[in-house]
């Protein structure tokens, strides 16, 4: 670990607590991987525990622990304007092991994969919106790799955010042509691999190159 690193290490015991008191949202074969909990028994307030389990070498995610860098790109999406949960707390579960995790305030709202299960005709009048919201991103410079209908959430005010944003990073320079049509064929990827044929992609590609004409800045978002 770090010498400068400060974060405190959970201990076994209040792992255990929290554990007991939420309810294991996600999980894979490693563990829980999202929990919906309070921190405390008396607390009114519900947060997420996010596990962050790591397939690098662990001295690696000692020294870059992806908890920091979910808390890194909040900050980054929230000076863009981009609602996006708010982290309370990062620390370490297993630092030798680097296992970090962090609770956070989630974001309220539905994703528009959900949206497209429950409502799928109310997908196409959101469109336009949506290509506007991607077409911010890409001006603030954001790539956000992971970009699709399960880490877009539709909030109650009408605007989107951003959730699962562990891989998403601010680049130096304006996204090229070539890096704009990589992240929606990321986009089509996941929508064919989900089997999420209602989704209008061609329509969202349309109303996007609209606006931005993939690169241009002669059109903003509505």
């Amino acid at each position: 670990m770090n010498r400068k690193d400060t974060r405190r290490i959970v201990t076994a015991q209040e792992l255990e607590n929290w554990l007991k008191r939420g309810d294991v949202l996600e999980h894979d074969s490693r563990g829980p991987k999202v929990v919906a909990m309070k921190k405390a028994p008396d607390d009114l307030e519900t947060v997420f525990l996010k596990i962050f389990y790591t397939r690098r070498r662990p001295w690696l995610a000692r020294l870059f622990p992806p908890a920091a860098r979910f808390a890194k790109n909040t900050g980054i999406l929230k000076k863009a304007g981009v609602p996006t949960p708010e982290v309370v707390e990062t620390f370490w579960i297993d630092p030798s092991a680097g296992l970090s995790a962090c609770l956070y305030r989630p974001l309220p709202g539905c994703t528009l994969e959900a949206l497209l299960r429950r409502e799928p005709s109310e997908i196409d009048a959101l469109l336009p919106k949506l290509a506007g919201f991607i077409r911010r991103l890409h001006r603030h410079r954001i790539y956000f790799r992971s970009l699709h209908t399960g880490n877009i959430v539709l909030m109650p005010d009408g605007n989107f955010g951003l959730i699962d944003i562990l891989d998403l990073k601010q680049l130096l320079f304006p996204l090229g042509p070539w890096r704009v049509r990589r992240n929606f064929q990321h986009m089509k990827h996941r929508l064919d691999r989900e089997n999420q044929t209602a989704f209008p992609f061609e329509e969202l590609l349309r109303l996007y190159r609209e606006r931005t004409d993939f690169g241009s800045d002669e059109k903003d978002e509505s």
